[in-house]
């Protein structure tokens, strides 16, 4: 088929269609010509489709046929019940694309960031690096455990919630770069291996580990995923297959976004541990346990939620209709 001969046989017709969209007010006999000039123009859009995939008249028509349906249909889909579908199919389903480039970002975080707490506290010339030997026996002794509580608890979580989101936000947002991410991983896990190193160095090596752990585990986890959405947004544009390198990094670009709103939900959790459990005089299997339940929450989310969702063919993209058709490839 000719596009071009098709966009000009059927202007006029498409121009009336339009026309009739946008009008307020509609007679009888006005919306019967709506009724048909949509179906006639659908069907012009789907040979467009089948034989030039997308295109800029096709997408012209669908933007016109949308606006149609809306007007038959008195209004535009609620927003409140697109909110399920995201929590329960294209959230998971993004988180699931990620799981196993999460394990191994973690793995490799904690060789890092103990191999770096192991050099350093066995040198005691590194740790004389860091600074003077009274600041550091002081930060071991007290200053890392009153970091927890010097501040109100609501007042403390929300200042590394805002802090945590937006570092995975960064991951997510400027992971095209490919540098990003791995930058943020690599500070990090330095910061981490040092802080325990100056733990260590003092005997206090259990204390750090104690206070690390019940908010670390999901907080450290919702990182990991935003640095592994931010690498799968990179390697769409390095090997976009079939696709456009466009196409494709706007398919990860859309499907792995949704991911930074959800950690910010999850670090929103992390927030709360961090602020009002970890401080907290209780026993540490309690507070390491709360870290743990945390966690496993979203490993299920991700694996088992997120599965389902995969295995019923969601990606974690928007659909053909808030997307526009896709350009045909082979392969």
């Amino acid at each position: 088929m000719d596009l071009d001969a098709l966009t000009a046989a059927r202007r006029g017709e498409w121009e009336r269609l339009d026309e009739l969209s946008r009008e307020r007010r509609l007679t009888g006999a006005e919306v019967d010509e709506l009724v048909v000039r949509y179906r006639a123009a659908s069907a012009d859009l789907a040979d467009a489709k089948s034989s030039a995939g997308r295109s800029v008249q096709g997408d012209h028509v669908s933007t016109m046929l949308a606006r149609a349906r809306l007007r038959l249909t008195g209004g535009p889909e609620n927003v409140l019940r697109q909110v399920p579908r995201f929590f329960v199919r294209q959230l998971p389903a993004a988180l699931y694309r990620l799981r196993w480039t999460t394990l191994v970002i973690a793995v490799a975080f904690v060789v890092v960031a103990t191999t770096v707490a192991l050099w350093v506290s066995g040198d005691a010339a590194l740790v004389a690096s860091l600074g003077p030997r009274a600041a550091l026996e002081q930060y071991a002794q007290n200053e890392f455990t009153e970091y927890y509580s010097e501040n109100p608890a609501a007042v403390f979580a929300g200042t590394v919630w805002t802090n945590n989101a937006w570092i995975a936000a960064q991951c997510v947002l400027f992971g095209v770069t490919g540098v990003w991410p791995l930058m943020v991983l690599v500070q990090n896990a330095v910061g981490v291996g040092t802080a325990a190193a100056v733990m260590l160095a003092f005997g206090r090596g259990d204390v750090f580990v104690l206070y690390i752990l019940p908010h670390g585990l999901l907080e450290l986890t919702c990182v990991f995923t935003a640095a592994a959405a931010g690498l799968h947004i990179f390697w769409a544009w390095v090997a976009p297959g079939p696709r456009t390198r466009g196409a494709a990094l706007a398919a990860a670009g859309r499907s792995l976004a949704t991911v930074a709103i959800g950690l910010v939900i999850a670090l929103a959790a992390a927030g709360l541990i961090e602020g009002f459990v970890t401080a907290q005089p209780w026993p540490w299997p309690v507070k390491i346990g709360i870290g743990a339940l945390a966690l496993g929450a979203f490993v299920v989310y991700m694996v088992l939620i997120g599965g389902r969702a995969h295995r019923r063919g969601e990606t974690g993209d928007l659909t053909e209709f808030e997307t526009g058709a896709a350009t045909l490839v082979s392969g």
